[in-house]
């Protein structure tokens, strides 16, 4: 099994579009180089406030990992069906019930990408208005991942309305794969039985 295979989830594939996949594996790679830069950031702030020799710039880099970070995982869990995502309501229906609510769910969601979109465009623009310390770098740099947020959440939401109006929403899923046993274990089992 390759990388590609274990980032790319195939659960609830039939709500999406496999053009995608390619996105939602590049995303789930940059979120990984993200929460690392971020934890290696913090731990050379520590290290030099420690020994008596801050790097000041240091904490601009971890702010903007932790911010992009957040906001690209946010967008690549909506695809993944992890996030801003309500299933102990609509996995308890089945038919039309369960249509309804998937749709009225992805539609929220969808309002809260737009909403994203829209005012994180409006505080980017600000943005430059304002500078960080000590680089003086416009502070419309963090902003800028909440209008791409925005954008790829929409994408994703969009993708599963027209595929779940397509295909359905409830698939029952493929089971997970087993865990081989041995055939000692397997008669321990047996003798218990």
């Amino acid at each position: 099994m390759s990388i590609a295979d274990k980032l790319v989830l195939q659960r609830q594939h039939h709500l999406k579009w496999r053009a995608l996949d390619r996105l939602e594996l590049v995303l789930m790679m940059l979120c990984g180089l993200l929460c690392f830069g971020f934890s290696v950031s913090v731990m050379f702030d520590i290290v030099t406030r420690t020994v008596g020799h801050p790097w000041l710039w240091l904490q601009e880099v971890t702010s903007t990992l932790f911010i992009y970070a957040i906001f690209i995982g946010a967008a690549v869990a909506t695809r993944r069906n992890d996030h801003l995502y309500l299933t102990a309501i609509s996995e308890a229906l089945h038919g039309t019930p369960r249509l309804i609510v998937e749709i009225i769910i992805r539609i929220v969601v969808l309002g809260v990408a737009f909403c994203l979109i829209w005012f994180g465009y409006i505080n980017y623009l600000r943005g430059f208005g304002s500078f960080r310390l000590p680089s003086g770098t416009p502070i419309a740099s963090l902003y800028a991942a909440i209008p791409l947020a925005g954008g790829l959440i929409a994408l994703f939401t969009i993708e599963q309305l027209v595929n779940g109006i397509r295909n359905g929403f409830d698939h029952p899923e493929p089971p997970d794969e087993e865990v081989s046993i041995s055939p000692v274990e397997t008669s321990i089992q047996r003798a218990r039985l």
